[in-house]
């Protein structure tokens, strides 16, 4: 198939913008995962008898449940919106291409 003179194949995709927001929300739900990874670590490492890691916080079986739960709801949170923010920033790379030129799935 021949190319004609005119053909620019940079204009199928988006010009890219810089998206300080996006890769800031990963970065901040990456140290979120990150925290909720060292408070269920301590938390648990307190439930299974191991000096308490967190002074007299997690001094009691009860306290240091309730930094596991918490630990475990941050390192959840922090992989969702770790996902979600990396979903957007891969999200502008795709073809800007019409409905019609696609292929039609029955």
């Amino acid at each position: 198939m021949k190319l004609s003179g005119g053909f620019d194949a940079k204009r199928l995709r988006p010009r890219e913008r810089r998206n300080w927001g996006m890769r800031l929300a990963a970065g901040f739900s990456a140290l979120l995962a990150t925290l909720g990874v060292l408070l269920a670590m301590a938390g648990a490492a307190s439930l299974l008898g191991r000096p308490a890691a967190l002074g007299e916080l997690n001094a009691n079986p009860a306290g240091a449940a309730v930094i596991l739960g918490g630990g475990l709801l941050l390192l959840y949170l922090g992989i969702w919106f770790w996902r979600r923010s990396r979903l957007r920033l891969r999200r502008s790379r795709e073809l800007n291409l019409s409905p019609h030129l696609m292929k039609k799935h029955d």
